[in-house]
């Protein structure tokens, strides 16, 4: 049974300010906590309606709470509860250097997008994303659940990204409507890839790291839709780079 202070701690996770506090964060889903615990990332708790689901190897440091799925409704923040809740710690936030291609945010907002944006990293085998700390917390419960278990493969930091790219070495590519079009660049295998805000793309102060714009064009007839999605403009990007370190292989 989940008690009345147990509640109150769990839902407060729903808030930043309440995760930066305890240093936890809440995942849901079968899926999403099995991908978790086969991780790096702690566990502090599992709250399910029961343990059959467990798919892990390291059963002594699991700490399993049965409950009602009436208690898991709760403290989900789903409209339709998961048959089980996680608790994991939030690990420290430290910068990892990596080759290949790096995904920037430029105050990025939307939990959807961000874990989506997530995902794509991890499917195109991106393995550091650096937000700014303006971006949106990927350890919001929305942006875990988008992720999909993508959470645990792909390197998340937040810091000050001025900072950052005055001592980057790699060309840093950023998404512009006057940029260069993407289909028609030769693209790097080693890059930084900045995507800005949903309403006001990549910011002045940040723009002027960048050095090569390019553009996703539009094919539409009227030419009248205004810009795309970031998480749909960051799927194109990454798609073009990796296509050409395909092509140059």
């Amino acid at each position: 049974m989940l008690s009345k202070s147990n509640i109150k701690r769990i839902t407060g996770l729903h808030q930043k300010k309440y995760r930066q506090r305890e240093g936890l964060f809440v995942a849901e889903g079968i899926k999403v906590i099995n991908e978790l615990l086969q991780s790096s990332f702690q566990l502090e708790a599992i709250y399910g309606i029961d343990a059959s689901f467990l798919n892990i190897s390291r059963d002594d440091s699991v700490i399993f709470q049965e409950v009602t799925l009436a208690e898991l409704k709760k403290v989900s923040f789903l409209k339709t509860p998961q048959t089980a809740l996680a608790l994991f710690k939030i690990p420290e936030n430290v910068l990892t250097i990596s080759d290949g291609i790096t995904v920037v945010l430029d105050d990025v907002r939307d939990p959807g997008n961000l874990g989506t944006i997530i995902r794509l990293c991890d499917w195109f085998g991106v393995s550091s994303l650096v937000c700014s700390s303006q971006t949106v917390d990927c350890y919001n419960p929305k942006v875990v659940q988008a992720t999909m278990g993508s959470l645990s493969r792909v390197s998340i930091t937040y810091v000050d990204i001025e900072g950052y790219l005055k001592e980057e070495k790699r060309p840093v590519y950023g998404t512009f409507m006057e940029g260069k079009n993407i289909y028609g660049s030769t693209l790097p295998s080693e890059a930084v890839i900045i995507m800005g805000n949903e309403a006001n793309g990549i910011s002045d102060t940040v723009a002027r790291f960048v050095t090569q714009k390019i553009a996703i064009p539009r094919f539409g007839q009227l030419q009248k839709t205004e810009s795309l999605n970031v998480a749909t403009a960051t799927a194109i990007c990454l798609s073009e780079f990796k296509r050409n370190t395909s092509i140059e292989k």
